[in-house]
C-alpha cells in the first residue's frame, strides 16, 4: 500500500497530474489506505474509488470511514460486480447503500464464450437504472480481453447511462497493439476515445477500435471540437489505463499534450 500511495501522489503532483484520476482501493484494504495517507498528509484529499470485495453490506461502513477522513479522502465512486441474475431489486439495493453524490459503478460479467445477449441486456439494465456500467478490457487470461465486436456492442448498450460508462484494465497503451509478453492484442486508449466519439454521431465504431495507425487516431482526436470532447467525456466517464506518466509520454509523443 505504501508503494501504491507514493506512486499515486507523485503522479498527481507531477506535470501531468490531471491524468491521474481516482485511486482505486478494495473495501477490504481501505483501513490500510487511510493509515498510509495519514502518515503522508496529502496537500489535497485523494479522490477514491471503492471496489466492493467483501459484499454490499460493507459499503456503509467503508463510506463512513472515508467521510470521516475528509482531509485525506473524497469518495467518488463505488464499484461492484453484478450477480448473474441481475435485476432491478439488486440495483435498488445498490442505490440504498451509495449516496447520491457518489457514483454507483456496476460491472455486468461478460461471458467468456457463447452468446453475449444476456450480458448486453444487463448493461442496458444498469444504464436504465441510472448506474454506470463498467467494461473490463483486460486481465490475466486471453479471454479477459473482449473482442472488437463486444466492445462496440457494449458502447451501444451503455449509451443511455446518465453518467456514462467506465473501463478498467486492458488499456496499457495509447494505441491498439500486440503485447509481446502475452502474445495477445490489447485495446488502445485513443482507439476507445475515437470509437466513443464516432458512436455519438453514428459513425464506424469498429474500424476505430481496430485502427493501429497512431498518427491517424491522434489526428482524429485532435480534430474534435470542444463540444465533441465534452460529449465524449460524458459517455466515457473514466478509463483505467495504468500510470499517468506512461500515458503522458505516449500522448506527448503524438502531439496531444
Amino acid at each position: 500500500m505504501a508503494d501504491v500511495v507514493a506512486r499515486y501522489l507523485t503522479s498527481r503532483e507531477g506535470r501531468y497530474g490531471g491524468l491521474s484520476g481516482q485511486l482505486v482501493c478494495p473495501v477490504s484494504r481501505l483501513p490500510e489506505l487511510v493509515s498510509e495517507l495519514a502518515k503522508r498528509g496529502p496537500a489535497e484529499p485523494v479522490d477514491v474509488s471503492l471496489v466492493v470485495d467483501t459484499g454490499l453490506g460493507a459499503v456503509p461502513k467503508a463510506l463512513s470511514l472515508v467521510m470521516s477522513r475528509e482531509t485525506l479522502l473524497t469518495p467518488r465512486t463505488v464499484e461492484t460486480a453484478a450477480p448473474p441474475d441481475l435485476d432491478s431489486t439488486w440495483l435498488e439495493r445498490v442505490s440504498e447503500f451509495v449516496p447520491e453524490d457518489v457514483r454507483s459503478v456496476v460491472e455486468p460479467r461478460r461471458p467468456l464464450e457463447g452468446d453475449t445477449a444476456q450480458w448486453l441486456a444487463a448493461v442496458r439494465r444498469v444504464a436504465e437504472h441510472g448506474c454506470t456500467p463498467k467494461l473490463r478490457l483486460g486481465g490475466q487470461r486471453a479471454s479477459d480481453v473482449p473482442t472488437v465486436d463486444q466492445v462496440a456492442d457494449f458502447v451501444a448498450a451503455a449509451d443511455g447511462a446518465p453518467a456514462g460508462f467506465t473501463t478498467s484494465l486492458g488499456l496499457p497503451h495509447a494505441v491498439r497493439q500486440l503485447d509481446e509478453a502475452t502474445g495477445r492484442i490489447e485495446h488502445g486508449l485513443l482507439n476507445v476515445i475515437v470509437a466513443v466519439a464516432r458512436a455519438l454521431v453514428n459513425g464506424d465504431v469498429r474500424s476505430a477500435l481496430k485502427e493501429t495507425d497512431a498518427a491517424a487516431l491522434a489526428q482524429e482526436v485532435g480534430r474534435l471540437s470542444e463540444a465533441a470532447g465534452t460529449a465524449v467525456r460524458g459517455l466515457l466517464a473514466r478509463c483505467g489505463n495504468g500510470p499517468a506518466s506512461a500515458r503522458a509520454d505516449e500522448l506527448t509523443g503524438l502531439g496531444l499534450l
